[in-house]
């Protein structure tokens, strides 16, 4: 006996749905096509216009830094001519000259000196200059000390005992020996150093046709060096010297480009030479050596960054230009590490680029020589093409790029003007979010004009597809009112005689689920109803630890002899109505009643763990009612009941007509107990008696089963229980 509510299993009419959840309304479709011609129009407007304000806004940045490149390439070749001029007017300068000559003279005559103690001449190479060398490797104070007598005469006079700081050895106008060379020194030192500092160059070098510096202004440790055989013979500036010395033409010059140079504690260095010639005699002169400057990487960093005004030169925040050799190392400062080193070295080693690299810029504090650069840009402007193109930079960023050679003698640089393409496109990003905005705006607006219009178009259906849906959803009440004489006010009279009729049959279905659902639980335990409201068929379990209630009215055949059926029918009523009441309290399942036998069992839906203590509960309950009853019927009715615990098996039986039963020993168990059990008295099994010996008070039987075999019982002692004694 099944059935369910109309809500979970709805008549056919209740299935009526409006229209398919994937179909689209007539008011949809509106609201669509006036939606996809207005959306369409301002896509394709918007488009257009981005596409062409980026093209223009790129267009215009490409400019812009070619501008900019073109300005600092001019520039820098400029420099660079007018560095090469200088140096050229320079060599063939009088005062040049004769030094040149004066100092190789000078220097040639201190051969023969006496060398002071040169104690402090090792010192200054191992506390002052191989300490900062060791940064690249491991210096041997040998392999850079001089040899030469006078080499080392004057590096004691004028490096060693120069009471200058390092890097302020150039102030010393001359040493206090008395040597020709410094009675020279303190005429010419003043007017070199002046050119360098005027000029801004960072050193001066007057270099003998043997290739010995016998003169510097600044007075590192390749003064007095020979660039032949001395420790830097494999320099850069050694090289360029071989070069002019071999040309040995007039009007000449070479530039050197940047490499790590020791003197200068292996700092990138280029340099720049020219021979010297004496003063034409008989139309012949002599040559006399090489005047050589090295260039400072400053002023070609001042150019490259406008000083600093990266702004002014209109490259905004994130723009720069800088120069690349064809190693495809820089040749100028990268803006970025200037402005934030620590930033800069956080962004390389974003890139997975090694400790070492990073470390050794920050140590020369500069990116010269140190900073790859290998993209695009680069290697189309190393093979002589210039142009513009958005790249990837040395740093991973994205950037629009504007490359060309520069046109240098001896030097195979190119330089490159840079912007960041978040910067370059910042206005195209917020007409970008504009046009979004605009478009956004349109398209809601439509969409409203388009909703309105449409709403008055289909509101006679909405109002039917509403009331329909709250049919669907057990709104009964629901009257569609109309008044109109077409089709829909035809379609409105039917659907209120739908719901009528949907009205009357819901009503009869849900009285008769009421009824059935009493019945089931009139007639199964709780839970079992549940499951099979649920429409479970075959219901069938195992439960262990079950308590098994049975028991019998004594006395109550004798009392139906006295009196009508109607009469017999109305105590047993009584007394199972009680007898259930007790069994609800007390959290017992009544399995079934026959004639004036009672059977309970607890844990069977529920689990307990004091179910044995709930059944004899429960049995006193059941003593207590029979002896109430007999005092307020005068009747003299007893009960008998055993109580047994253990394992059931519980289940439906039956396909059209079914009852709920259990089974299995611990029933047989019971009904023995029950059997043998004397009128007014409870018998428990022993495993009950074991577990409950501490609550209440128990006295062994030993019972026979059949007249032979004996069958352990307990009988629970009632005069003994004080929630008995107002009864007994």
């Amino acid at each position: 006996m099944r059935s369910r509510s109309p809500r979970s299993e709805p008549s056919p009419w209740l299935k009526f749905k409006p229209f398919k959840a994937q179909s689209l309304s007539i008011k949809s479709k509106l609201i669509i096509m006036l939606l996809l011609v207005s959306g369409v129009s301002t896509l394709v407007t918007a488009y257009q216009g981005y596409t062409s304000g980026q093209a223009s806004l790129t267009d215009r940045v490409f400019s812009q830094l070619t501008s900019v490149r073109a300005s600092k390439s001019y520039q820098i070749e400029s420099y660079f001519k007018n560095i090469r001029n200088h140096t050229q007017t320079l060599s063939e300068d009088p005062s040049i000259v004769a030094a040149i000559s004066e100092f190789t003279k000078a220097y040639q005559q201190l051969q023969s000196a006496t060398l002071p103690a040169d104690q402090a001449l090792k010192d200054y190479y191992r506390n002052s200059f191989l300490p900062k060398l060791a940064k690249n490797g491991s210096p041997v104070l040998e392999a850079y000390l001089p040899t030469n007598t006078a080499s080392r005469y004057l590096q004691h006079h004028y490096i060693a005992a120069n009471p200058n700081p390092v890097g302020k050895k150039h102030l010393l106008d001359t040493a206090t020996d008395g040597s020709d060379y410094s009675r020279l020194h303190a005429r010419y030192h003043p007017i070199f150093r002046n050119i360098i500092q005027k000029f801004g160059y960072y050193d001066m070098f007057l270099i003998d046709p043997q290739g010995t510096v016998v003169y510097t202004v600044f007075k590192e440790t390749d003064f007095t060096t020979n660039y032949r055989s001395g420790p830097y013979q494999t320099s850069n500036l050694a090289k360029l010297n071989e070069i002019v010395q071999d040309a040995k033409e007039r009007n000449y010059s070479k530039l050197a480009d940047f490499a790590a140079y020791a003197p200068s504690y292996g700092a990138p260095a280029a340099f720049i030479a020219a021979p010297i010639f004496s003063q034409a005699s008989q139309g012949k002169s002599e040559f006399l050596g090489v005047l050589a400057f090295q260039l400072p990487v400053d002023e070609i960093n001042n150019v490259m960054t406008g000083n600093r005004n990266w702004e002014a030169d209109g490259l905004g925040k994130t723009g720069e230009t800088y120069l690349v050799g064809r190693d495809f190392l820089m040749r100028s400062a990268s803006r970025f590490f200037v402005q934030d080193p620590q930033k800069y070295s956080e962004t390389r080693r974003s890139l997975g680029i090694m400790g070492d690299e990073i470390d050794l810029i920050n140590q020369y504090g500069t990116t010269i020589l140190h900073q790859p650069v290998r993209t695009d840009a680069v290697a189309e402007a190393l093979v002589g093409k210039q142009g513009t193109k958005i790249i990837k930079d040395y740093r991973g960023v994205p950037v629009l790029s504007s490359y060309a050679p520069l046109r240098i003698d001896n030097l195979d640089w190119v330089i490159l003007a840079e912007m960041d393409l978040s910067e370059a496109y910042a206005p195209i990003y917020a007409f970008e979010r504009q046009i979004l905005i605009s478009a956004t705006l349109l398209i809601l607006l439509v969409t409203l004009l388009a909703m309105a219009l449409a709403n008055l178009f289909v509101k006679p259906i909405q109002n039917l597809i509403r009331n329909a849906r709250k049919v669907a959803a057990g709104e009964l009440t629901t009257i569609t009112m109309r008044d109109d004489r077409d089709e829909f006010g035809e379609l409105a009279q039917s659907f209120n005689a739908m719901v009528h009729s949907l009205r009357t049959q819901t009503n009869l279905v849900e009285e008769k689920n009421r009824e059935n659902e009493q019945l089931l639980l009139s007639v199964f335990p709780a839970a079992i109803a549940k499951r099979l409201k649920r429409g479970e068929k075959d219901i069938a379990e195992d439960v262990s630890n079950v308590a098994v209630f049975l028991s019998d009215l004594t006395g109550f055949a004798k009392l139906s002899e006295a009196l009508t059926a109607y009469e017999i029918v109305a105590i047993l009523n009584d007394l199972v109505a009680a007898f259930d009441e007790a069994a609800d309290r007390h959290g017992m399942e009544k399995i079934k009643t026959m004639g004036d036998s009672y059977m309970a069992v607890c844990g069977v839906s529920t689990p307990y763990l004091d179910h044995e203590k709930r059944a004899v509960d429960f049995s006193i309950d059941m003593v207590s009612i029979i002896r109430r009853f007999n005092h307020e019927r005068n009747f003299n009715l007893d009960i008998r009941i055993g109580i047994g615990s253990g394992d059931v098996v519980a289940g439906i039986v039956g396909r059209e007509k079914f009852i709920y039963d259990v089974w299995g020993d611990t029933i047989n168990l019971a009904s023995a107990l029950r059997a043998a059990c004397p009128p007014g008295a409870v018998l428990v099994s022993t495993a009950i008696q074991q577990r409950l010996q501490d609550l209440y008070p128990f006295q062994p039987m030993d019972l026979l089963v059949e007249g032979r075999t004996k069958l352990p019982a307990w009988q629970l002692k009632l005069a003994e229980l004080k929630s008995l004694k107002g009864t007994l």
